[in-house]
């Protein structure tokens, strides 16, 4: 349903967006990752036609952004960035225009605004001016105006950004009803959103893609994937991790948090899971434990690792501070010189 080819956008001699290319299938609901000032924005807005690309194209349902841009909109249901809207229009009114201006008229179009504000549960603002509501209520509204036209192709930038933990859960409901007739990206850093709602996910930084894979095999590429976590009654702390040093094939064997007391986390320094040698051990030695859990990986490990800017070249502070002009006095002023 989409097809982003080759995406470049520079404003300047910056490279905002540096040759994205992806595609989306029916059925997905993909996570569009990065820090901020990553090229996240950017790219939905070229994709959406909002912002023309220096280079590079998308193709939505088969129409090109810009050689077909009234087709490929017509198949796009877009929230951008801050959720746009008319402060002075009511939420009703707001529907209502974005509907006629999606070709709906009368009942067709009283039908479709009814539907999105029962969906979104935004029925008890309808009369209240939009300028008034809070934050999460006009992120709703901006999402009801995504979806009046129930497009195919679905893209929201920070859908759950000002709601409280009941409304992005209601939000995640709503997307994933959704998924199986659309192809959906959400723009976000949100990692937990990624894990909640997406079938795949893309990390961008820098203007590039840096990857691409399901929420569970980026876990995977965290040091603590098949991490074991284990429970430990006080005072055993120190005898446990020595007998667990006895264990071939682990990295490290970090303190961790634990609500019902001590907990060790061992780490493997490799892809061979460690749970049964340590329950051998376990038994073996006949340790006391509280309990024991294998970890999946952890998605901010990986996403911190892989979007880390690069290290500065090794004495650029020293030829940046040589470099740097001086002030010297020169008739009572200070002047710079270099």
């Amino acid at each position: 349903m989409l097809e982003i080819r080759n995406l470049v956008k520079r404003f300047g001699p910056l490279v905002a967006v540096d040759d994205v290319s992806f595609s989306v299938a029916p059925g997905e609901v993909l996570g569009f990752l990065g820090p901020n000032g990553a090229g996240k924005s950017t790219t939905m807005k070229m994709v959406t036609g909002f912002l023309a690309p220096t280079s590079g194209t998308a193709v939505v349902c088969g129409h090109d952004i810009q050689a077909a841009a009234i087709a490929a909109k017509r198949c796009i249901g877009y929230l951008p960035e801050g959720a746009p809207a008319y402060p002075d229009m009511t939420p009703a009114d707001f529907l209502d225009f974005v509907a006629h201006v999606r070709g709906f008229s009368g009942k067709e179009a009283a039908s479709r605004v009814a539907l999105v504000a029962e969906v979104l549960h935004i029925n008890e603002v309808l009369q209240q001016p939009i300028d008034t509501l809070s934050k999460g209520f006009k992120r709703r509204v901006g999402v009801a105006q995504a979806l009046l036209h129930d497009p195919p192709v679905l893209i929201l930038d920070e859908p759950t950004d000002g709601l409280d933990p009941n409304q992005k859960y209601e939000m995640r409901e709503i997307i994933a009803a959704m998924r199986p007739e659309k192809a959906i990206i959400i723009s976000t850093h949100l990692l937990e959103e990624v894990e909640a709602v997406c079938s795949r996910a893309i990390i961008i930084a820098r203007g590039r893609i840096l990857a691409d894979d399901t929420p569970a095999g980026l876990a995977a590429r965290s040091r603590y994937h098949n991490a074991v976590r284990i429970g430990l009654p006080f005072g055993t702390e120190a005898r446990i991790r020595a007998e667990l040093a006895e264990i071939a094939g682990i990295a490290a064997i970090d303190d961790a948090e634990n609500d019902e007391g001590p907990a060790l986390l061992v780490i493997p320094a490799g892809e061979r899971p460690l749970v049964g040698d340590i329950a051998d051990m376990a038994r073996a030695r006949g340790w006391r434990i509280t309990g024991l859990r294998v970890e999946r990986g952890r998605l901010d490990d990986v996403f911190r690792a892989i979007t880390a800017p690069p290290p500065a070249p090794h004495g650029s502070i020293e030829r940046q501070r040589d470099a740097a002009p001086r002030a010297v006095p020169q008739d009572g002023l200070n002047v710079a010189q270099g």
